[in-house]
């Protein structure tokens, strides 16, 4: 148990692995959560300019599109952000009951 923890602390090659290893799910997760978010996003306007009713529908006055892009967008980035915050933790759970094995 010691033995992990020292390869990380004195930053040994196994050690630096590891938390290259580490760096590098955070990295991936951020990179997917950020292309669903942008493909979400993305997708609001084509979907106005391939349905034409959906562009033309008025809800209290304001038209869909501007609807969804200024409110519903809200819940989807407090959603993306709780997702990352749970699976960032996770991974540096996993990283720690790595090093202290």
């Amino acid at each position: 148990m010691v033995r992990t923890r020292v390869e990380v602390q004195e930053q040994t090659e196994v050690g630096d692995a590891m938390v290259r290893g580490l760096v590098r799910a955070q990295l991936l997760l951020s990179v997917r959560l950020a292309l669903l978010t942008l493909a979400v996003l993305f997708a609001i306007p084509l979907v106005s300019l391939v349905v034409p009713a959906f562009a033309d529908a008025l809800v209290f006055g304001i038209r869909l599109p501007w609807l969804v892009l200024g409110v519903a967008v809200y819940p989807l980035l407090l959603g993306v952000g709780w997702v990352y915050v749970r699976q960032a933790e996770r991974n540096e759970h996993e990283f720690v009951d790595l090093v202290d094995d």
